[in-house]
């Protein structure tokens, strides 16, 4: 009976193993939405020259002047992350957070800081790689004042890719004329 009972054993988990490896991918699964595609025709731009070493020396130098520290760069893959910690403090959540105490009596956790993360991916693009492609993204991750995660997205405001874009070409044409 027991040697009856493993090989039941045996057959039912062999099943179980085939039948959930033969599962499908759905034919959209990989197809980019819409929404993702003009997000990330907002994080890039393309400049014209073939110097990816100076995109990425600008591209440095600006996530620094915005008070990134960098925290990996490999110019060889074109390819920089930087972060930042900063207040997450917001006068309406405290003031909330406040009037829970003094009429509920119950402790609420609110938001204490934020860590900001900005990546930089350059290529060359063109038939002979006379432009160089920029893409730009910004994350944020916020905790409470228990250490808990309370937020944790992508930066989908196009002000701020605009905003470092502008930035980003004052400062090629900076390094251009090496001043």
């Amino acid at each position: 009976m027991n040697r009856f009972f493993q090989l039941s054993f045996t057959v039912l988990l062999l099943w179980l193993i085939s039948v959930t490896g033969c599962a499908t991918i759905p034919k959209d699964a990989l197809t980019l939405s819409p929404e993702t595609l003009a997000q990330r025709q907002i994080q890039t731009r393309k400049y014209q020259t073939k110097d990816e070493g100076k995109i990425l020396a600008a591209c440095a130098g600006l996530l620094q002047d915005m008070g990134f520290n960098l925290d990996e760069s490999e110019t060889k893959l074109g390819v920089i992350t930087s972060s930042k910690t900063r207040t997450a403090v917001n006068i309406g959540q405290q003031a909330a957070a406040v009037a829970v105490v003094l009429f509920g009596g119950v402790y609420m956790p609110t938001d204490k800081e934020q860590r900001m993360r900005a990546s930089v991916v350059t290529r060359p693009i063109g038939e002979r790689g006379e432009y160089i492609a920029v893409r730009v993204t910004f994350q944020r991750i916020v905790w409470n004042t228990q250490g808990q995660v309370t937020t944790s997205e992508s930066l989908t405001d196009p002000k701020i890719y605009q905003e470092f874009f502008d930035k980003l070409s004052k400062a090629i044409f900076l390094e251009a004329q090496e001043i």
